[in-house]
């Protein structure tokens, strides 16, 4: 169960959100301003052009008839007789430039381009005065320049940046509270199944990632428990088998059992040995062991030297890596033995490289096991043949090379000799392809949490 956040946390992480929020909505307003201050600025300039540009039409023509005063008092208009306004020093700036977009309206709308020269400031904003045609007289029409607040902005302008706020700061907030803890779950979830228990994983950010941060924390706890108590059954398994194999071992020693009994007891004493050894093997895994990087080939060598020449041969070439010895030397002699049990002999064991793999070989001349069954024969208590478990076999071998293969990062692969790219030793293959790395932490990448 997760743990609610104190409220002070909350008011905290609430605040920082806000005062994201109301950051982005200040940047986004500054940057519209930027961008399309000067399109407002145009557009407000061509609207009054056109405004001014009617206007002027009809003051000229009723300046025809009736004095500027009166056409004052009647329009509202601001009229006046002067032969020449005051000039204001022209500058190069936003006023001269509204100016001069302004003239250039009225020069494309009207007849005739009128003269327009900057008026002194009256209040707040820019006025010019634009050159009227008149019969009798001078006269000048005075008009205000369209003007672009800095502050506040216009209304669209702070909807706009209201809107891009919102999406600047829903984004953030995806990547800071929901996609960089769901990256740390995955990475830990990638973790799980790879020999060791994954460290929890803090729970963080957003509500609804907590609650499947502390699932996930709660279903590896789970997993560790399952895997202890597998652990420990099988620990007890191969303990209670040691009570019958102490039995048999001192019935063999009494002199009354005539040499058939013997040999009965002798062969139920090394099935049952059999079943300990593959027991003890798929509990340990041998996850614990040290690596060493040393000649492959010599060491292969030193693990079937127990074997007659005239049944194994080896086709070995020199490679130095990194691996777990024990372990390895485990799942190899478990191939061994099964080509010897189950294959015919002779048994070709090969060591050779592929690009960035390296290939152990167990070669036999015998028909294999049907690739309908491969995945099947790598599941643990497997057994394709019934009979077998009359000879000490509880279908743990092929899991326990499995075992190991995937602790060195790697996999167990079957090959049929119509299958291989070369001429080939044998009839079946069970091949051991581990990663080719000079350091360990190459090879061992998938179990560097171990």
């Amino acid at each position: 169960m997760s743990r609610a956040i104190p409220w002070w946390r909350l008011i905290l992480r609430l605040s920082l959100w806000s005062g994201l929020l109301l950051g982005s909505w200040m940047l986004s307003l500054l940057l519209l301003q930027a961008l399309f201050g000067r399109q407002l600025e145009r557009l407000q300039t061509v609207q009054l052009g056109r405004e001014l540009a009617l206007s002027i039409r009809l003051t000229e023509l009723t300046l025809e008839r009736y004095p500027p005063i009166l056409i004052n008092e009647l329009t509202g208009l601001q009229l006046a007789v002067i032969i020449q306004p005051p000039r204001l020093p022209r500058t190069r700036g936003e006023g001269d430039s509204r100016i001069t977009g302004l003239q250039r309206e009225l020069c494309a709308r009207l007849s005739h381009c009128p003269l327009v020269v900057p008026a002194r400031r009256s209040g707040t904003s820019d006025q010019v005065w634009i050159e009227l045609i008149s019969p009798l007289e001078p006269v000048w029409l005075r008009a205000e320049l369209p003007t672009v607040r800095a502050w506040p902005p216009e209304p669209t302008l702070l909807m706009v940046g209201l809107a891009g706020a919102v999406v600047i700061t829903g984004v953030v907030y995806l990547l800071v509270e929901v996609e960089r803890p769901l990256r740390g779950l995955e990475r830990a979830l990638s973790r799980v199944g790879e020999g060791s228990d994954p460290p929890a994983v803090p729970a963080r950010g957003a509500p609804e990632v907590q609650r499947i941060t502390s699932r996930f924390n709660a279903m590896v706890l789970r997993l560790a428990a399952n895997r202890r108590e597998r652990a420990t059954m099988l620990a007890g398994i191969a303990h209670d088998l040691r009570a019958p194999i102490t039995r048999l071992q001192f019935r063999l020693s009494m002199p009354t059992l005539n040499p058939s009994e013997k040999e009965r007891c002798s062969s139920d004493l090394d099935a049952l040995e059999r079943i300990t050894d593959q027991f003890l093997l798929y509990a340990g895994g041998g996850e614990n062991e040290a690596v060493v990087t040393c000649p492959l080939d010599q060491w292969l060598a030193e693990v079937v030297a127990g074997y007659s020449p005239e049944q194994l041969e080896l086709d070995l070439k020199p490679i130095n890596a990194p691996f777990r010895p024990v372990a390895l030397g485990r799942a190899v002699s478990n191939l061994i033995n099964n080509a010897f049990t189950y294959g015919t002999a002779p048994i070709v064991v090969r060591l050779r490289q592929e690009q960035n793999d390296l290939q152990i070989e167990v070669w036999d001349q015998g028909e294999g096991i049907p690739a309908d069954q491969w995945d099947r024969a790598l599941q643990p208590f497997q057994r394709l043949d019934e009979a077998r478990g009359e000879q000490g076999h509880c279908g743990l071998g092929l899991a326990i090379v499995n075992h190991v293969v995937e602790r060195h990062g790697g996999t167990l692969k079957f090959q049929l000799a119509d299958d291989a790219a070369g001429p080939a030793p044998g009839r079946f293959c069970a091949a051991l392809c581990l990663p080719h790395n000079t350091s360990a932490q190459g090879i061992f990448k998938k179990t560097k949490y171990q």
